[in-house]
């Protein structure tokens, strides 16, 4: 059966993680794969950063674009003794679109736009990881994601059409006859208009879950520059622990909460063939890695520790003195879908609704706009989001230590605090 391998960003950032990639991929000779692969490095973010920079001036944009070419041609320089000037070549060309795409972008038609030239980093990505796969004795075909990924003309978080995208990927299987490895990208798809769309940010633990489901993949293996799934951010706290087994339920429940080790809508198409997950290190590969299965026998036997930074927290109080009833929240709700603002938290008393939400600039101002008729509004910005799983009283003090709790929500399994300095 085949396996789906995913690579992010991290595990292509330079010459000497896409040799270690090819190290990796020589253990599973004989095994037929689907592997996806990111962007390089933090080649989103340098695209992210020219959208902007393509509003303010195109001195600064061709700078940045220098400097994002020369990142990957030097990466390319690398890898070959010789210089390969097919695979040059084929960067320049992808540069010169990019820059096409740059000149004609439109700030009334932001997401569309950021779609079209993002994807440009999966492009380079896996044209620079292929060549050098074949050329080393790992024969890869490489394909476009977008002919198989089909989905809505939704940008930045569009939606999969997935009996579409099966009847794609059918036409996928033949080439299992010829090549062992199909190398693809993640994070990306195409809509019916012809345009690219992407999945939303860090997608490609996603893309990889689409492939696996179509085309009834017997694993999918995430590899990481972490040991597997830890109990919280190494960063954020010492002693962290591996969940070394945790059911699809508990995963999407982490994956919901802000952990960022998978991406929230990886984990259902893999449910709904019952196809497992393994989070395995990328720099010891030889580990064990986390396995996420059916099996929830694990769940509960250690907590999990979520923190989520720039939250602003929002209180609405109808300024007619009315309850915050059903037809009340439904109208608040509504609106808030219609801008794609997802709450992380959400308290109701009789007269007012507290949500907690991820910040960004400007957004309260306009949640004041779409609010400030019908609510009083009030805001805290710059707090954190803590999320405890399976949560142990005993720790609480020193987890709150210095912090003022502003909201505490808590359910037999789930512990939320939003907490400010």
């Amino acid at each position: 059966m085949i396996k789906v391998f995913k690579f992010g960003g991290a595990s292509v950032r330079d010459a000497a993680s896409v040799k270690k990639l090819g190290s990796i991929l020589r253990q599973f000779e004989n095994q037929p794969m689907v592997v996806v692969v990111s962007a390089m490095g933090k080649t989103t973010n340098a695209l992210e950063a020219l959208l902007v920079a393509a509003k303010t001036g195109m001195n600064e944009m061709q700078k940045q674009l220098i400097q994002l070419k020369n990142y990957h041609l030097g990466i390319a320089n690398e890898l070959f003794p010789k210089p390969n000037q097919k695979l040059i070549h084929q960067i320049e060309e992808y540069f010169s679109g990019l820059l096409e795409e740059l000149l004609h972008f439109n700030d009334q038609d932001f997401d569309q736009w950021y779609d079209q030239v993002v994807c440009f980093g999966e492009l380079l990505s896996t044209l620079i990881v292929s060549d050098w796969l074949n050329a080393n004795g790992i024969a890869c075909k490489l394909i476009d994601s977008r002919e198989y990924v089909v989905t809505d003309n939704r940008h930045r978080s569009a939606n999969v059409d997935w009996i579409a995208t099966e009847q794609r990927m059918e036409t996928l299987r033949p080439f299992f006859n010829e090549h062992r490895l199909l190398l693809t990208q993640g994070f990306i798809g195409r809509g019916s208009n012809g345009r690219s769309t992407t999945l939303g940010r860090e997608g490609s633990d996603f893309s990889a879950a689409i492939f696996a489901y179509c085309l009834d993949a017997a694993d999918v293996t995430i590899w990481k520059d972490v040991p597997g799934l830890l109990n919280a951010d190494p960063k954020r706290m010492e002693q962290t622990v591996q969940l070394y087994s945790i059911s699809y339920n508990e995963a999407i429940e982490l994956a919901f909460y802000g952990a960022t080790v998978i991406h929230p809508k990886t984990i259902k198409p893999l449910y709904n063939k019952s196809i497992p997950l393994f989070v395995r290190s990328f720099v010891e590969p030889e580990r064990r890695p986390t396995m996420i299965s059916e099996n929830n026998n694990d769940d509960s036997l250690i907590p999990s520790y979520i923190f989520k930074d720039n939250q602003l927290l929002i209180s609405l109080s109808p300024r007619d003195f009315s309850f915050m009833d059903e037809d009340c929240l439904e109208a608040i709700f509504g609106i808030l879908s219609r801008h794609q603002i997802h709450t992380n938290v959400v308290q109701t008393s009789a007269l007012s609704l507290s949500l907690c939400i991820d910040d960004r600039p400007g957004l309260a101002e306009a949640i004041i706009r779409m609010f400030g008729d019908r609510f009083f509004v009030r805001y805290n910005h710059g707090l954190q989001l803590l999320t405890i799983r399976h949560y142990d009283e005993a720790r609480l003090p020193d987890l709150l230590a210095s912090k003022k709790v502003l909201v505490e929500q808590r359910s037999r399994t789930t512990l939320q605090f939003v907490l400010g300095e």
